[in-house]
């Protein structure tokens, strides 16, 4: 959908950033509504942000390990020296998995643009979520690295279910399987990439098909 239509203000709704004004919202079949956002999390439902955030000062395995021990409670007495471990093993199988091994030691702050995409992905993964919600993840990247972090999302996925929002068409309509389109903070149309290219409020509305 176009700026404004509610789309982000969906995923804040969805993890618990904001309270909904009425209705309710079910996740793996519990009602998460009231739920706050680290209750959200531990749920197995992950996110991502328009801004990047990541832990500019730590290096990038910190930055993965940090999130690995958040959900594996390497602080908690009598646990955390097996959850410790249990986190640098997740740490390191995502350095592998996101191609980012050679940058383990490199500081946040130095990293490019698209690493930095990869890291805050990575992130979200070592709380090993069942679903993950991705903000724009490739906005404001080059050719090569879009292409790069799509094939990525490609990837992952295959043993994971994404919700993205973006608004690059031709990656919209590349990598999904479902698309719903949102104006005005309601859904406009629900359907294949097919079927959404045909649908003329879509085309009217977003693609600036006036003839629609």
């Amino acid at each position: 959908g176009p700026n404004g239509a509610g789309k982000t203000t969906l995923f804040n709704v969805v993890t618990g950033i904001l309270t909904p004004s009425a209705g309710s919202i079910r996740f793996m079949g519990k009602d998460i509504t009231d739920c706050s956002v680290h209750e959200i999390s531990r749920l197995g439902l992950a996110r991502t942000l328009q801004i990047k955030s990541v832990f500019h000062g730590m290096t990038v395995r910190e930055n993965l390990w940090i999130a690995a021990q958040s959900r594996r409670g390497v602080f908690r007495p009598f646990t955390g020296l097996k959850a410790c471990r249990a986190a640098n093993e997740r740490a390191d199988a995502l350095l592998e998995e996101l191609q980012l091994t050679h940058l383990a030691g490199q500081e946040a702050a130095n990293l490019s643009y698209g690493d930095v995409a990869l890291l805050e992905i990575g992130i979200a993964l070592a709380t090993e979520p069942k679903l993950l919600l991705l903000d724009e993840p490739i906005c404001g990247m080059g050719p090569a690295e879009t292409e790069r972090t799509v094939e990525k999302i490609r990837e992952l996925s295959k043993r994971i279910d994404i919700v993205i929002i973006e608004h690059d068409i031709e990656v919209v309509f590349d990598i999904s399987d479902d698309i719903i389109v949102m104006a005005l903070g309601t859904v406009l149309a629900r359907g294949t990439p097919a079927e959404i290219s045909e649908n003329a409020d879509v085309r009217a509305a977003y693609l600036g098909d006036d003839d629609a």
